[in-house]
């Protein structure tokens, strides 16, 4: 991999001029805490409640972020989106706020509800199957037909640095953390969160985490280099990524303290919790970090402080209740 120029990395004076421009649009989502839950993971945890922003997913915040800087002559060309829902839906809502046509190319065993809330924004959506066809390509086709712009779901600048407000709020309200517990897809989320502990609070770790099925972050950071992946069978699909990206797997690299993963049982499992404990609703995706701290695969001292970011809850209620119930 050819490491990107540094100006073209987002810093974080970049996910500062973020929360300007999402101060008055997104939501400053709560930051939960359970006793029990404590108990349960042996350290005190904060969980950042990005499953109650708009959309539903923390996806809201790069995507607003990113629609905002594009120029007026380029807005009636449109956008295209590729995602399997949540940067869908964040794409769809930015682009009816900012009156801009958009299309999202989706796959078709995306969820339902994901693919209805992307229609209900207003999209147009083009389907694709994501075991035999290239979704990047799609979007790449449509955009040279329609002189539309391409807002990719994270290697973008401005979708790194709105992401990384989450974690920017969680430390603001949070102080004084040990260690912080990612989700990781492409690597939006993380890297934007990287950003934001670096230059506020640099002695706190920062983990990154997976599902077991689709680990291609911990094997490019073993080897040094962005690693491509079958498409991984997982029920966490908003982490179904092939690889990094080329502006996130740089930040990662430098600043991640590691990579570790989640079984689909544990996803479950920590699903549960969530909504046993706190009375939540929590898709797969969105309780990566929470699963990987309860089974042991983030390591912990008794008693440290530790953020969890909730990256999602768009799960139809059929299905949620069919994973915890089992």
């Amino acid at each position: 991999m050819t490491t990107p120029p540094t100006g073209l990395l987002p810093t974080y004076d970049d996910v500062q001029a973020a929360a300007d421009v999402l101060e008055r649009v997104a939501h400053r989502t709560p930051v939960l805490r359970s006793r029990r839950l404590d108990e349960l993971a042996g350290c005190e945890v904060f969980l950042k409640a990005e499953h109650l922003q708009r959309v539903g997913a923390f996806k809201f915040r790069g995507a607003y972020n990113a629609l905002s800087q594009l120029p007026q002559d380029r807005r009636g060309a449109g956008v295209v989106a590729y995602s399997s829902g949540n940067h869908a839906q964040a794409v769809a809502l930015a682009a009816r706020l900012l009156d801009i046509p958009a299309t999202i190319v989706m796959p078709h065993d995306a969820p339902e509800l994901k693919v209805a809330a992307t229609e209900g924004y207003g999209a147009t959506i083009v389907r694709y199957d994501r075991y035999t066809q290239d979704r990047e390509a799609i979007a790449a086709d449509l955009a040279a037909r329609t002189g539309a712009t391409v807002v990719p779901p994270y290697d973008h600048p401005a979708v790194i640095a709105g992401q990384g407000t989450a974690v920017k709020e969680l430390l603001e309200e949070a102080s004084r953390l040990d260690v912080i517990v990612v989700p990781l897809g492409g690597g939006g989320l993380l890297a934007g969160s990287l950003l934001s502990v670096a230059a506020v609070s640099p002695r706190t770790q920062v983990w990154g985490v997976e599902p077991e099925a689709g680990d291609d972050g911990r094997r490019s950071l073993e080897a040094g280099r962005i690693v491509t992946i079958e498409p991984p069978r997982t029920i966490a699909d908003g982490a179904q990524t092939l690889h990094l990206g080329e502006l996130t797997f740089p930040i990662i690299r430098e600043h991640v303290a590691g990579i570790v993963t989640a079984t689909d049982d544990q996803l479950v499992d920590a699903m549960r919790v969530i909504a046993s404990t706190l009375k939540q609703v929590v898709e797969p995706t969105g309780a990566l970090g929470l699963a990987a701290l309860l089974s042991g695969a983030v390591p912990v001292e008794p008693g440290q402080r530790v953020g969890v970011v909730l990256s999602g809850g768009n799960v139809d209620l059929a299905r949620f209740a069919e994973l915890v119930s089992g």
